[in-house]
């Protein structure tokens, strides 16, 4: 009796053992250990690089592990990396997809491994949560600020340039709404490019030549804060920096704010949901109920905030 009451004891603890390991993903925000993997189209881009700073400090200070990488815009290297993230058993994956079709089946993969999967801006089949936007509509909002400007500057004549990212749908769905909204609101007015620029540095260079072929230009429209900080920096090299040149765009980076706050090109940028910090936070509490399997909706539309000199707080 004595021996069977011995064994009893010992296999209670075994079991509450095994037990205790199998609830890793459920306690995370308790402090267990637990890792996330991150990959993002362009960490040069300043919201998604930000963002992605925010999220390390998070992650490390509840003592989690997380690992962010750039795929580049390929999506056979953004494959190699969930894949990656699969070997190394991680708890979540936070990805932007660089091609949603070519990314669907390795998500796949990953979520019936056990992995949760935090889809930034696509709205895709193989996910846990969808982090999502109207990105036609944050175009309609970024050209119906940039129609007003021409309408009030310049009695709506003016040359205008549009900065794309056409090679992604949800940015050509951003673009198309940008184009729209200024036939419509500014019909008069003339746009004498519409060219691709996704960061600092292909805003820099597409803006240098615009200006060089349309002197006069006035007004440019980017699909985001990256091409923005770049055609201000140009803007402001080329001495065309004046009380009526005008730069609209959309993610509200620090830089874009703070060239709103100092009266640069920049006149208007789109904010979502937050400022990349702020977004950092609220990922990050959304992948913590992911982990806790707690309840969460499928799509969470972000809200929009045209943000100017008028209401810089919103930024912050």
């Amino acid at each position: 009796m004595k021996r069977s009451l011995a064994t009893l004891v010992v296999w209670a603890v075994v079991f509450a053992a095994i037990l205790g390991g199998c609830s890793k993903k459920q306690d995370t925000a308790a402090g267990d250990s637990f890792s996330i993997g991150m990959t993002v189209k362009d960490l040069s881009n300043p919201t998604w690089g930000a963002t992605c700073q925010t999220l390390d400090g998070l992650v490390k200070a509840d003592g989690g592990i997380f690992t962010y990488v750039d795929c580049q815009g390929n999506p056979n290297n953004q494959i190699q990396q969930v894949e990656n993230f699969i070997a190394n058993s991680v708890d979540a994956i936070i990805i932007q997809v660089a091609e949603p079709n070519s990314l669907e089946s390795v998500l796949a993969q990953a979520r019936n491994s056990g992995i949760k999967v935090f889809c930034w801006d696509n709205d895709i089949e193989n996910s846990d949560i969808n982090w999502l936007i109207s990105n036609y509509q944050a175009g309609r909002v970024i050209g119906t600020e940039a129609a007003a400007w021409i309408n009030e500057k310049f009695g709506g004549n003016a040359e205008y340039a549009i900065l794309n990212y056409d090679q992604e749908e949800i940015l050509l769905e951003r673009g198309n709404g940008i184009r729209d909204a200024l036939k419509e609101l500014a019909p008069n007015a003339v746009k004498v490019s519409d060219q691709p620029a996704i960061n600092p540095r292909e805003g820099i260079a597409q803006t240098e030549t615009i200006l060089e072929a349309y002197p006069n230009l006035k007004v440019i429209a980017c699909i985001g804060g990256g091409g923005a900080v770049g055609a201000n920096n140009a803007v402001k090299a080329a001495n065309k920096l004046t009380s009526d040149f005008g730069i609209f765009a959309a993610d509200a980076t620090e830089e874009e704010v703070a060239a709103i706050r100092n009266n640069e090109a920049i006149r208007m940028s789109v904010l979502f949901s937050g400022s990349p910090r702020a977004n950092g936070h609220i990922i990050y509490d959304l992948v913590k109920k992911l982990l806790n399997n707690e309840p969460v909706d499928r799509k969470v539309m972000r809200e929009m905030i045209p943000v100017t000199i008028n209401n810089l707080a919103a930024a912050d």
